[in-house]
């Protein structure tokens, strides 16, 4: 790593660049950049990806700058990444519309297709997208894409720094819509699984405070709090997050026909209610939700109905009958093709596993970074 930043910051002087002129095109601060340089944090493939951005505005000889990025990246990915960029420039770069729709696909690609086949895409996308960050929507439109790659990722701490970065790009870009929904997305999907609670509040309680009007980033949000109350045993907190959240959810549901991780259907909100009142232990307000959501959910969506049989063997587990629900959590991860399975299933299945009689206010674990396969969470 030492030598890898050695080598950005030869790149940067052999051109006559300063630190800041990089921080000011990249999402990433002075101070940041600096400890790379001296080896002191990772230089990632997206930080050398950002300086190949920011040394190819100065002229400076890009053949170099992608023999470093090769280091850094698969072989594989980087394949993808060169394929791409080769096919932008003969092309031409998207426009701002078409763009605009591979982000709804992401969206609704993510409640289907696995991580591995859909963080390549990302990846061969956002290096195009880097060099068309000209204007406030092309930033809007990175920082849910970072949002989306942050959830294909193998483990919560390095979601967190993609989700750092897609809430970096919010904030360029200006858009309050966008900058609530990357905070509220990033919230839920930490504080859904049980993991990273301090942090997913973190970024609820940014997401809520930025603008007090119904919308999907702020009941991503509200269910994330809920979620963190829960995993930390506040019962009353969390039935008032969940009391709030289907307020705003009342004014602000998706369409029941609409599959996108970008949509809050009513299938799906059940679906949070369900692991909501799973955690919570109360059994009634958990069998509606559960029975909701199987009732409204679209059929082809195997991988969120085994989430459904995950939360009844929690509540099982959690209403006394420890070895009975693990077991029905057991069968309900088995029954599902491994290809399907994901991180959340994975963590969630823990989750069950570790309840025991007497623990109902040990609900989660900070910092959980289980790892089943690499699916979308």
């Amino acid at each position: 790593m030492d030598d890898l930043g050695s080598q950005l910051r030869h790149a940067r002087l052999e051109v006559g660049v300063t630190l800041t002129y990089v921080a000011a095109r990249s999402c990433y601060s002075l101070t940041h950049l600096s400890n790379v340089e001296a080896g002191r944090r990772t230089a990632t493939p997206d930080i050398v990806l950002a300086y190949a951005r920011a040394l190819g505005e100065a002229d400076v000889d890009r053949r170099r700058m992608l023999g470093i990025a090769a280091g850094v990246v698969s072989s594989a990915v980087a394949g993808e990444l060169i394929q791409a960029g080769f096919n932008a420039v003969l092309a031409g770069q998207p426009a701002e519309d078409e763009w605009r729709e591979r982000v709804a696909q992401y969206g609704r690609d993510y409640m289907a297709v696995g991580a591995n086949v859909l963080q390549t895409r990302l990846a061969s996308d956002l290096v195009v997208m880097q060099q068309q960050l000209e204007t406030p929507v092309m930033w809007a439109i990175a920082a849910r894409t970072l949002a989306i790659y942050g959830k294909t990722t193998a483990d919560p701490a390095e979601a967190i720094r993609w989700y750092n970065l897609a809430v970096t790009a919010a904030d360029r870009s200006g858009d309050l819509d966008t900058r609530v929904w990357v905070r509220g997305r990033a919230a839920i999907a930490l504080a859904y699984e049980g993991a990273e609670l301090s942090t997913a509040q973190g970024y609820a309680d940014a997401a809520i405070g930025l603008a007090e009007r119904p919308s999907i980033g702020r009941l991503n949000a509200l269910m994330a709090r809920a979620h963190v109350a829960a995993g930390r045993g506040n019962v009353a907190g969390a039935v008032s997050a969940d009391e709030d959240a289907r307020r705003v959810f009342d004014r602000v549901a998706s369409p029941d026909a609409e599959v996108s991780d970008t949509a809050v259907p009513p299938w799906r909100m059940a679906t949070f209610r369900s692991m909501l009142y799973a955690r919570l232990g109360v059994v009634d307000a958990g069998d509606a939700a559960q029975a909701e959501a199987d009732r409204l959910r679209p059929a082809s969506l195997a991988r969120f109905a085994t989430h459904i049989e995950l939360h009844r063997g929690l509540m099982m587990a959690r209403s006394g009958d420890r070895a009975g629900g693990v077991a029905y959590a057991r069968k309900a991860m088995a029954a599902l093709p491994a290809d399907k399975r994901s991180q959340t299933l994975g963590l969630l299945l823990r989750e069950v596993e570790r309840v025991g009689p007497g623990c109902s206010r040990d609900l989660a674990v900070e910092g959980a970074t289980d790892v089943e396969s690499p699916a979308p969470r």
